[in-house]
């Protein structure tokens, strides 16, 4: 071999030597992505490890049939999770896969206990409200009450409010709800002090605030949640899953063991959806990944939120027929026409 050639052979060897240390490099190193994939199916009023998902006590409840599923999307990325080139490679060659800067679905800085811990908490809420949701369509009385779910350390209401505290008023507004809260401290200029009456261990106190600016709003600095007094208590057996994703399908199981007959009349029913006070259903991320997840585990029919149609619109699997709803009730009598057979009126997402 002559010179020439020696020293094309050895340049093409280290060429090709640091490729594969570049590559092996690419497997380690973490890209600021998350990646959405098909999670598993789960019915609502089925087993999970051999526990019921859902308990009722307190109330009669009859025999149920057929499946409400909650679905969910498999997340890899965010805090504690590694996502590298290979992972969005082959995330972008897959039609039920998808990719979005991690920026889009975690704060800055959020660890995993964090992000597990307000996923829990939102997941319990999404429970309590799904039961009080089905209670009032059942013509039970539900009372609520405003309570702080949480008080970050560099809060203003820090050493003030606690974690648990009832919000009574605000400057002598009644906290009929989180709106009429939230709405008397932004009617409050930044810098102002603000009286909030309390109910702490049994007894009402009044502790005064001084209002800050968040990004153009005055606030207290507390984040509040939607307490109720349920007349029955609800159980739900979700495992590690969390988030509010599931509200719509855990009311529709709730009311459905708490009335005569099988509401599904025997069919495969899933769908996804917050539920808010009130009865709406609000939108989720991943309703496309969901809707895999759906039909792998055998649901012909998916109940979307209305928000969610645009994306869901032409990537429904074969086999599926997509449902757009916007309340519990648009979903509850969906299922009713489902379990009839009488879908002709069903309104569609698009």
């Amino acid at each position: 071999m002559s010179g020439r050639g020696s020293r094309a052979a050895a340049a093409a060897l280290t060429t090709t030597f640091v490729l594969v240390i570049v590559a092996a490099g690419l497997t380690f190193v973490g890209l600021p992505y998350v990646v959405l994939s098909p999670g598993p199916a789960t019915n609502v009023l089925g087993d999970v490890g051999g526990k019921p998902v859902l308990s009722v006590s307190g109330a009669k409840t009859y025999p149920t049939g057929g499946a409400l599923d909650f679905t969910t999307v498999a997340f890899d990325g965010g805090p504690g999770r590694t996502v590298t080139v290979y992972d969005l490679a082959r995330a972008w060659l897959r039609d039920d896969t998808d990719t979005a800067p991690e920026r889009l679905y975690f704060p800055p800085d959020a660890t995993a206990d964090q992000v597990q811990a307000e996923n829990a908490e939102m997941m319990n809420e999404s429970q309590v409200t799904a039961a009080a949701t089905a209670l009032r369509a059942l013509g039970r009385t539900v009372t609520t009450r405003v309570a702080v779910a949480s008080v970050p350390a560099s809060s203003p209401s820090a050493g003030k409010l606690e974690p648990g505290d009832v919000v009574l008023d605000v400057d002598g507004a009644k906290a009929t709800d989180v709106q009429a809260v939230q709405q008397a401290v932004t009617s409050r200029s930044p810098g102002e002090d603000v009286a909030v009456r309390v109910r702490r261990d049994g007894t009402a106190r009044t502790v005064t605030v001084r209002t800050a600016d968040v990004q153009g709003r005055t606030v207290v600095g507390v984040v509040l949640r939607t307490d109720y007094d349920l007349p029955v208590q609800v159980t739900l057996n979700t495992g590690q899953v969390g988030g509010p994703s599931a509200g719509l399908m855990f009311s529709l199981a709730i009311y459905d063991v708490l009335t005569p007959g099988e509401l599904t009349g025997g069919q495969r029913i899933a769908g996804t959806g917050t539920i808010e006070d009130g009865g709406a259903v609000g939108p989720i991320s991943g309703v496309r990944q969901k809707m895999v997840g759906a039909r792998e585990a055998g649901a012909r029919w998916f109940l979307s939120p209305a928000g969610d149609c645009d994306d869901a619109v032409g990537h429904v699997p074969d086999g599926m027929t997509l449902v757009k709803v916007t309340t519990f009730e648009d979903a509850r009598t969906s299922v009713q026409a489902i379990a009839d057979g009488d879908t002709s009126g069903l309104p569609r997402c698009g």
